[in-house]
C-alpha cells in the first residue's frame, strides 16, 4: 500500500486524538454526581477500571450493579440516562472553557492526509455531543466538512469491541478494509478494527498505556514522535509521524503486540 493507496484515516476519539478520559469525562462524571445529589465519586483509579466497559451509560450501569446505595434494578436506566445527559453538557463546557489540546502530531496528520486527498473519518463510541465539543474547539464550527463519514455511540448498537462502528464507516466511505488504517488506543479499539479486518496503529494513552495489544501494525507513544514505535522508523530523529510512515506500515502488514 503506497501513500496513494492509503484512502482513509479511522480516528478513534478519547484517547486517541485528545486525552479526554482522566480529565475530561471522568471529571464530568463526577459533576453529574453532584448535581444529581449523590455521594458517589470516581478517582482516576476507579475511571480506569471502568473504561474496561464501553460507552458512558454502560458504565454507569456497571458501577451501580455493584453499589449498595445505587436505586434498584428497575429505575437505574433511567437514573444513568439523566447523569449521562448531565455529564454530556458538563464535559462541553470543560472543553469551551478551559479546553482539552489535540495530541501532539494529530492536527499535523489530519492537515497532512487533507492535503493529500486521504479522507477523514471518526470511528467513536462516545457521544455525538462529546465529539462535537471537542472538535469545534479545535477545528472550528465546521469541523464536520473535514470529516467523510463520523460514526458515533448512537450510530451503533453494539459498541466496540464489536466492529459495528468500524462496518459501518467503511460503508460510508465505500472502502474495503485495506484501504484505511484505525487509529487507535484502547484493546477494545483495536479489536474492533481487527474485527473488520482493518490494519490499526495504536497510539499509546494515559490509561492504555501498558495495556496487552495484539494485531496491530505498529505501536507508539505519540503521532508527535518518531521515537519508541514498533516496527522502529526508518528515519527515528526528529519528527513526527507522517502519512508515509502509516502506509508503509499498512503496506508491510508486520503485525505486531506488546503485553
Amino acid at each position: 500500500m503506497s501513500k496513494t493507496g492509503l484512502r482513509a484515516l479511522l480516528w478513534d476519539v478519547d484517547g486517541t486524538l485528545a486525552e479526554t478520559e482522566r480529565d475530561g469525562h471522568r471529571v464530568a462524571f463526577n459533576l453529574a454526581f453532584e448535581a444529581c445529589n449523590l455521594p458517589w465519586r470516581w478517582s482516576v483509579e476507579d475511571y480506569g477500571a471502568l473504561l474496561a466497559v464501553t460507552g458512558g451509560r454502560e458504565r454507569l450501569l456497571h458501577d451501580m450493579a455493584r453499589r449498595s446505595d445505587a436505586p434498584p434494578p428497575h429505575e437505574r436506566e433511567a437514573l444513568a440516562r439523566r447523569l449521562h445527559s448531565i455529564k454530556n453538557a458538563r464535559y462541553a463546557e470543560q472543553v469551551a472553557e478551559a479546553g482539552i489540546a489535540l495530541r501532539e502530531g494529530v492536527a499535523e496528520l489530519i492537515e497532512e492526509a487533507s492535503a493529500h486527498g486521504v479522507r477523514l473519518a471518526i470511528v467513536t463510541t462516545t457521544s455525538r455531543a462529546n465529539v462535537d465539543a471537542l472538535l469545534r474547539r479545535h477545528l472550528g464550527a465546521q469541523w464536520q466538512q473535514r470529516f467523510a463519514a463520523c460514526v458515533c455511540g448512537e450510530d451503533v448498537q453494539r459498541k466496540k469491541p464489536d466492529p459495528q462502528a468500524y462496518h459501518l464507516a467503511l460503508q460510508a466511505l465505500g472502502l474495503a478494509p485495506l484501504q484505511a488504517c484505525a487509529l487507535e488506543d484502547s484493546p477494545g479499539g483495536v479489536a474492533a478494527a481487527r474485527a473488520a479486518d482493518v490494519p490499526v496503529v495504536v497510539v499509546r494513552s494515559s490509561y492504555f498505556a501498558d495495556a496487552a495489544i495484539d494485531g496491530a501494525v505498529a505501536i507508539g507513544p505519540s503521532l508527535g514522535s518518531r521515537q519508541g514505535w514498533r516496527p522502529a522508523m526508518e528515519r527515528e530523529g526528529e519528527g513526527r509521524v507522517t502519512l508515509d510512515d502509516i502506509a508503509r506500515w499498512c503496506e508491510r502488514m508486520e503485525l505486531v503486540a506488546q503485553h
